[in-house]
C-alpha cells in the first residue's frame, strides 16, 4: 500500500474542475466529477483522485475521513480583493441608501480616499490583525487562495506599508496570497484635482520602490507573480494615464490587470488586451464588441457581482453573453470597505447564478480553475488534480449545486489547505 497523509473517501461527488487551461464556452458547463469518489494526499499535494472503488485498498493514510453524504470540490480562488484596509465606510452605506451614487460620494472626497486616510493612520500591526480576521472568515467560507491589492496608501511609504502587511499575512495565514500593486487606485488628497501629476508620481516614484520590494520578496523567491492594476474610470484615471501606468509596470516585470468598464466604457478593454493583461475586472458596461474582443483573447474577464448587489444596481456585467462568446470568465468578491463589504465566494456564486445566469457548474469553474488562471496560479491550484496543492473543501451537502442554491449561510463543512485539515 502507498503511504499517504490524508485519504478522503466515499464522497457522493468529487468535483475536480480539472483542466490544463482556463475553461471557456461549453467546457464551462462541466465540472469533471466522480460519483462516489476519493482523494489521496501526501506532502500537501494530491497524489490520487478517482472513483472510490478504484482507489480502495491502495493507500495507507495517517488520517482517513469518510465523506459519505458529502461532496468535495476545489478550494475557491478569490481573484480580486482589497482585503487590507483601515476603518470602515458604514456612513457611506447610509448615504447610498438615501440616494447618493458611488461616483457622487467619490467626488465629495469619500469612497476610496476616505479609506486611504484611515489606512495611512493605522499601524502595520493593526492592519495585519484586521486583515487576518477577514482572511479567517474568507477561508472558513472556502477561499484558499486570495489576491490582495494595495491602493489605500497612494504614496511611497504607505504603499510599501501595505505590501509589508500583505507579506506578513502570507507568512502567518493559511491562505496563499498573490500581491497586486494598485497605486493608481484614486488621486490622493495631496494631489487633489491633478490626476496627471499623481500619475507621474506613481510611475516615477512609487513603482520603482515597489518593484525593488518585490524583487527581494518571498513572493519572487517562490515564483508567485506580482501584478499591477489601475482604476480606469471617471474621477480616477483616464485611458492615457492608465496605459502609461500599466506599460511602466510591465516594463518593470509586473503583470497587468485593469479595473475597467465599471461605470463608463472608456475604451480600456481594447487597451488592456493590447497590453496582454491577465485580466480585465468589473466589465459592467462592456458592450458586445468588447465582449467579442475578450472572447478572442486569453485575458480573463473577472466579474464582481457583489459590488452591483451592494450598490443596489439593477444591471450586472453580462456574464451569460461572455460565456456564450467563449471568454474566460472568473468570479471574485472584490472585498473592500466601500463597494463590496463581502467576504463570501459562495454568496458571489449565488448572485451570479441569479442575476448573471450562470449555472452552478459555470459559477464553480469561474470561482476555482478560471480564477486561478486569472492570477497566474492555474498550474498549482484551482482544481483537484494529481500534483496540485491539496486545497479541498468538504461540503455539507452531497451535491455541489447547493453552494449557490442555498444562500446566506456557509456550505463548507471542512477546509483542507495544503493537505492540512483546518477544521473538524
Amino acid at each position: 500500500m502507498t503511504p499517504a497523509d490524508l485519504y478522503l473517501h466515499n464522497a457522493e461527488q468529487v468535483v475536480t474542475c480539472a483542466s490544463g487551461a482556463p475553461r471557456r464556452g461549453q467546457d464551462m458547463a462541466s465540472v469533471q466529477e466522480f460519483e462516489h469518489g476519493s482523494v489521496a494526499v501526501r506532502d500537501g499535494r494530491i497524489v490520487a483522485v478517482g472513483p472510490s472503488h478504484a482507489l480502495e485498498g491502495k493507500f495507507k493514510a495517517d488520517r482517513t475521513i469518510d465523506c459519505r453524504g458529502r461532496s468535495l470540490c476545489p478550494g475557491f480562488v478569490d481573484a480580486h480583493t482589497h482585503t487590507v484596509f483601515g476603518g470602515d465606510r458604514a456612513a457611506e452605506f447610509e448615504m447610498r441608501i438615501r440616494g447618493a451614487s458611488y461616483l457622487e460620494i467619490m467626488a465629495e472626497g469619500g469612497g476610496i480616499v476616505n479609506t486611504v486616510k484611515h489606512t495611512r493612520a493605522v499601524s502595520e500591526d493593526e492592519l495585519v490583525t484586521s486583515a487576518a480576521g477577514r482572511l479567517d472568515e474568507m477561508l472558513a467560507l472556502g477561499a484558499t487562495t486570495v489576491e490582495i491589492k494595495t491602493g489605500y496608501g497612494l504614496n511611497v511609504d504607505d504603499e510599501l506599508k501595505m505590501l509589508r502587511v500583505i507579506d506578513a499575512l502570507d507568512r502567518v495565514h493559511p491562505c496563499d496570497i498573490v500581491p497586486t500593486f494598485l497605486g493608481a487606485h484614486a488621486v490622493p488628497p495631496e494631489f487633489e484635482g491633478d490626476a496627471e501629476a499623481y500619475t507621474r508620481s506613481v510611475i516615477g516614484e512609487i513603482l520603482p520602490e515597489v518593484t525593488d520590494w518585490y524583487g527581494s520578496s518571498r513572493f519572487a523567491d517562490r515564483g508567485v507573480p506580482m501584478f499591477i492594476d489601475v482604476f480606469c474610470e471617471d474621477h480616477a484615471f483616464d485611458l492615457d494615464q492608465s496605459r502609461r501606468v500599466l506599460e511602466a509596470g510591465i516594463a518593470s516585470g509586473l503583470r497587468a490587470k485593469m479595473h475597467v468598464d465599471q461605470f463608463n466604457d472608456s475604451g480600456g478593454v481594447a487597451m488592456a488586451l493590447e497590453l496582454g493583461a491577465s485580466s480585465v475586472d468589473h466589465l459592467d458596461v462592456t458592450d458586445r464588441e468588447g465582449i467579442e474582443m475578450i472572447a478572442g483573447s486569453d485575458t480573463a474577464a473577472v466579474l464582481l457581482p457583489a459590488v452591483n448587489f451592494n450598490l443596489g444596481m439593477a444591471e450586472f456585467a453580462d456574464g451569460r453573453a461572455m460565456m456564450d462568446a467563449g471568454a474566460v470568465v472568473a468570479l471574485a468578491t472584490d472585498l473592500n470597505p466601500g463597494s463590496a463589504p463581502c467576504p463570501s465566494m459562495p454568496a458571489v456564486m449565488a448572485i451570479a447564478c441569479r442575476y448573471q445566469r450562470f449555472t452552478p457548474a459555470e459559477a464553480l469553474n469561474a470561482s476555482t480553475i478560471n480564477a486561478a488562471f486569472a492570477i497566474g496560479q492555474g498550474d498549482v491550484t484551482g482544481s483537484i488534480e494529481v500534483g496540485k496543492r491539496a486545497d479541498i473543501l468538504i461540503l455539507k451537502e452531497g451535491d455541489y449545486r447547493h453552494i449557490p442554491y442555498f444562500f446566506g449561510g456557509n456550505p463548507v463543512l471542512t477546509v483542507i489547505k495544503n493537505g492540512q485539515v483546518l477544521n473538524p
